[in-house]
């Protein structure tokens, strides 16, 4: 009787023993994260995709990264490759808006949540992602019209754009514009001359300048960037034309980068529209939300600013990007 026991109870001990093993494992077990960047296409890109890393390994999540060159069918190779790896969740920068709901209605019927960076996409189902995380790109562009509004309220024109558009059909190039337009569209002295895609890239922002300069000359009074890495590029070609940009002609940017901000303390850069590159610990944060099962909002936006030239120089020593 007493071995009979003793044998239940070694039984019971060995049972609690590999049941606390187990659930210890559980708890170690480490989440496992897919994301897909858009490439390295500019300053700003590059401090997001080292935000997200560094915040990854904070956070204790395991990450399997990609780098699409800037190529929807690349980003779409590595989401069907994290689908295959069963990692835990998706995130992704979409290169464009369009396209997106085959490959992530794969990620569902797997039943591994989706979360967008940075970058919207055009989808008739919101159930194909679980958030947003990043800056609102229409209210930037109209921080960008109001602001030469202002600039220009005493001036009675004709004030003639030109604008360097980012990546065609990627959502700040689409925003960005769509904000600008629904500020100055009533405003008549406001006239959009030029518009092209410099794709986000300092040597693609000199390209289209240089192409602008030739053409229009002194009829161009403001040059609209989608990006601080066109600026700079529109700058040195303005340059090499001859042109004095942040005096004869008022310089527009968009993300506030370390790079765009010493161009606006040079006086080169008239204003710079924030849009911050450092969402990974936000990101981290919701990724671990989601796997705990907890509800989070469908869209996270994150808090902005607009620096002027003349707040640029303040600015520069605390910038991390």
């Amino acid at each position: 009787m007493r071995r009979t026991l003793r044998q239940a109870l070694q039984a019971l001990l060995a049972v609690t023993l590999v049941g606390a093993a187990a659930a210890g494992h559980a708890e170690d077990k480490k989440i496992v994260l897919g994301f897909a960047q858009v490439g390295a296409e500019s300053a700003w890109r590059t401090a997001n995709t080292v935000s997200v890393k560094s915040a990854a390994k904070d956070a204790g999540i395991t990450l399997k990264f990609s780098d699409a060159q800037q190529k929807q069918e690349n980003q779409i190779k590595a989401i069907r490759s994290y689908i295959a790896q069963k990692v835990d969740v998706i995130a992704f920068s979409p290169v464009v808006e369009s396209g997106w709901e085959p490959v992530l209605e794969e990620a569902k019927r797997a039943h591994i949540p989706v979360v967008l960076t940075d970058r919207m996409i055009d989808a008739k189902d919101p159930s194909l992602y679980v958030t947003m995380i990043g800056s609102d790109f229409l209210e930037e562009g109209r921080r960008g019209g109001r602001w030469l509004e202002e600039h220009y309220k005493d001036d009675k024109g004709p004030i003639n754009i030109v604008e360097l558009q980012g990546t065609v059909g990627s959502a700040p190039a689409n925003d960005r514009h769509a904000g600008l337009m629904e500020i100055i569209k009533n405003d008549p002295k406001f006239k959009v001359i030029a518009s092209q895609s410099g794709d986000f890239t300092l040597a693609g922002g000199k390209q289209v300048m240089e192409a602008f300069a030739k053409t229009y000359g002194k009829q161009i009074n403001v040059v609209y960037a989608h990006n601080d890495d066109m600026a700079l590029g529109a700058i040195q070609a303005m340059e090499e034309a001859g042109m004095k940009p942040g005096k004869d002609v008022t310089v527009v940017s968009f993300d506030a980068t370390k790079g765009g901000l010493q161009a606006a303390a040079a006086g080169k850069i008239n204003v710079d529209v924030e849009c911050s590159p450092l969402l990974g610990p936000q990101l981290m944060d919701t990724v671990k939300k989601i796997v705990a099962g907890e509800q989070v909002p469908h869209r996270i936006v994150t808090n902005e600013t607009v620096f002027p030239m003349n707040v640029a120089a303040q600015v520069l020593p605390t910038r991390k990007y």
